[in-house]
């Protein structure tokens, strides 16, 4: 009987572990107008489904000079995104911190708000990750 319960036990703790979200690596490059984008700031949130109702932990990322960028998850920052479909937003940071609510800032003055309060940019996270989450983007 003790045998069965420890058994029982176990096999509960490895499904329980089965269960989490999978982070994998996640990076690529952006551009505007055919051009690197630098310092623009990537949100990947991955979106809710009826088979996972919960969608996740959200992920950042910051371009360097060449548009160049890399996930982190925005809970622990640990690297890369969750494997699933995400909503991508886009936006050019600021000099200067703004502390108001995101939906009572104005959009970027570069970007036009299709990428970033209004994003139609969506991206999907392969099990094994990408290093080609990649987005081309027009000022226009």
């Amino acid at each position: 009987m003790a045998r069965g319960l420890v058994l029982l036990a176990i096999a509960a703790a490895v499904v329980g572990c089965g269960g989490g979200d999978r982070i994998v690596p996640v990076s690529g490059i952006v551009k505007l107008d055919g051009k690197p984008l630098a310092n623009a700031l990537v949100t990947f949130q991955p979106t809710a489904s009826v088979n996972n109702p919960k969608a996740g932990v959200g992920s950042y990322g910051t371009t360097d000079a060449s548009g160049s960028y890399s996930l982190k998850t925005a809970d622990t920052d640990k690297s890369g995104a969750i494997v699933g479909t995400h909503r991508v937003a886009i936006q050019i940071k600021q000099g200067e911190s703004d502390d108001r609510d995101p939906k009572l800032r104005p959009p970027p003055k570069i970007l036009p708000p299709k990428y970033n309060l209004n994003t139609e940019l969506e991206f999907k996270v392969p099990p094994g990750g990408s290093s080609a989450a990649n987005f081309d983007l027009t000022s226009k």
